[in-house]
Order: C-alpha cells, then structure tokens, then sequence
C-alpha cells in the first residue's frame, strides 16, 4: 500500500476556487491511477475525479464535469484536484486515494479498486 497525505482544504464562498493535493509515498506512485472521493455529511462516499497513471486520461463525476480537473506531477508523487465553481453543494471531506492495480487501463470510480486512502480534508463552501 501507499500513504497518502491530502492538503488544501477550506472555507470558500460559493463560486470561489480551491486546489487540493495530495502527497504519496511508500510505492511507484506513477505506477497506479489515482483518485479522488468525497464524503458529505450524512452522505455516502462518492467518485470525484480520476486519472491515468501517465496523467493522460481522465474520468470525472457528472457533477463535477467543466469545473474540476485531476492532475498529477509523477515526479513529485503528488496528485491535485483544482476545484472552480464551487458550489455549496460540493461541501464534503474529499479523499485522495490509490488504484489497488498497477499500469491499469480503465479507470473507474468504484472504491473497491482503490487499496489506499487518504485521511481527507475539508471542504466548505458557503453560500
């Protein structure tokens, strides 16, 4: 497994910006698609944004679609997720977390293909 670190939480009003990261070690981070989930309260986790082991292909959430983008920097075991358009609808702690698979093709937004998760951060946005 790997650890991941996530930063860049908030509080931000509505319509305002944020970009979160998220740090790994412990594995060949650019070995494995990474993701990104969130939780809002008295929600069920849900899939955000994932993308490629090599950052060229991407799969978001409907509702995320156009404000979001997933990125990753290999060479510094880091994956972010910019978050524009924020709505208070997007309140939720948002994991990162990593493919249990290495060099996988498909993405997905299932959690029972990620082995690693993140401890989460929060995110505000007031309306």
């Amino acid at each position: 497994q790997v650890q991941l670190v996530e930063s860049g939480g908030g509080l931000v009003q509505a319509g305002g910006s944020l970009r979160l990261s998220c740090a790994a070690s412990g594995r060949t981070f650019s070995s494995y698609v990474m993701g990104w989930f969130r939780q809002a309260p008295g929600k069920e986790r849900e899939f955000v944004a994932a993308i490629s082991w090599n950052g060229g292909s991407w799969l978001y959430a409907d509702s995320v679609k156009g404000r979001f983008t997933i990125s990753r920097d290999n060479a510094k075991n880091t994956v972010y997720l910019q978050m524009n358009s924020l709505k208070p609808e997007d309140t939720a702690v948002y994991y990162c977390a990593s493919d249990g698979t290495p060099w996988r093709l498909l993405l997905t937004g299932y959690e029972r293909d990620y082995d690693s998760w993140g401890q989460g951060t929060q995110v505000t946005v007031s309306s």
